[in-house]
């Protein structure tokens, strides 16, 4: 059962990035995270009332649920829509696999938690694997071209969810249950995207084409309710450590995705700024006790694990 979460979390994480393309065309960007996050926002709260789950809260933290919601289910997917716009799926998803360092530094500055060598050591080499694959964007680097626009997109949509993922660790810490939390923040989101939608959607409500619509279900059911579900069934049964592997492997899917509907063309720089970045990622959240199951040896001391980031 664990492999099968696993394997679903995997897939659908790194699918995501391929249907918030079938998002772009006639509807502004606000719109369709509005539509997204207020149907997966109903499901979730409607599944936590058919469970009897607690729904009321006082209005502090209502004013955490709507921070979380701009920071998690609006601001970071305007960034990461409009990125999309100038990059393939697969490099923006890579941009964004590095939100497990980002997550670590700020665990650091918000919770004083340890960042080990370990950490340190993964983390560089993920940089430099980033730095390897988008060499020609920073040799030529311009907010005029748009490359360059989309990675800056890309980084800041980053930060901004990392951040989203404080809020979202002191709201757990206060004892608000994940589902719920996570609910009511997809619906402020949504509702904070309403605005904007309205005024730079030009006039368009909806576009009823199969694409659109398949991929709005698509990212509303099984990117923001079903994946989600997942990771967190999976993160009580084998702990963070372990479940965090999911960030490393999801861009995989994306790229390979890129590749077949994209056409994205690979080359010797990108293999090898890609194999970077897995591979710092890959130090940054292996555990110890992994290499003495596999090995059957003692593994090297070690400093205590970070912590494991947020869902996406």
């Amino acid at each position: 059962m664990n492999a099968v979460l696993y394997v679903v979390t995997v897939l659908i994480w790194g699918s995501t990035w391929l249907a918030i393309k079938g998002q772009l065309g006639d509807m502004h960007p606000t719109a369709s995270i509005a539509y997204r996050f207020a149907l997966a926002a109903v499901i979730l709260l409607a599944w936590a009332r058919l469970r009897g789950l607690p729904l009321r809260y006082p209005l502090r933290v209502h004013g955490q649920f709507v921070l979380m919601g701009a920071l998690m289910f609006s601001t970071n997917f305007v960034c990461f829509y409009f990125a999309e716009q100038h990059l393939t799926t697969g490099l923006v998803s890579i941009i964004f696999a590095m939100s497990l360092l980002v997550n670590m530094v700020f665990a650091r500055v918000f919770f004083r938690r340890t960042i080990t060598a370990k950490m340190l050591v993964g983390g560089g080499v993920g940089l430099l694997g980033i730095v390897t694959v988008f060499w020609p964007e920073f040799q030529n680097f311009g907010l005029s071209s748009g490359s360059g626009q989309g990675v800056v997109l890309s980084v800041i949509g980053t930060l901004v969810f990392c951040l989203g993922n404080v809020v979202s660790g002191k709201t757990q810490a206060a004892g608000v249950p994940v589902v719920q939390g996570t609910g009511y923040a997809m619906a402020y989101g949504a509702l904070l995207m309403a605005p904007f939608a309205a005024i730079f959607g030009g006039g368009a409500l909806f576009q009823p084409t199969l694409k659109y619509t398949g991929s709005l279900l698509y990212l509303a059911v099984f990117g923001s309710v079903v994946g989600f579900g997942a990771y967190l069934t999976l993160l009580g049964r084998i702990g963070g450590e372990r479940a965090a592997y999911a960030m490393v492997l999801f861009p995989i899917v994306a790229l390979l995705l890129s590749t077949v509907f994209e056409k994205f063309t690979w080359t010797a720089r990108d293999l090898a700024g890609v194999a970077l970045i897995l591979l710092g990622n890959l130090v940054m959240v292996v555990n110890p006790s992994l290499v003495r199951r596999v090995t059957g040896r003692p593994a090297p001391a070690q400093e205590p694990a970070a912590p494991a980031p947020a869902d996406r």
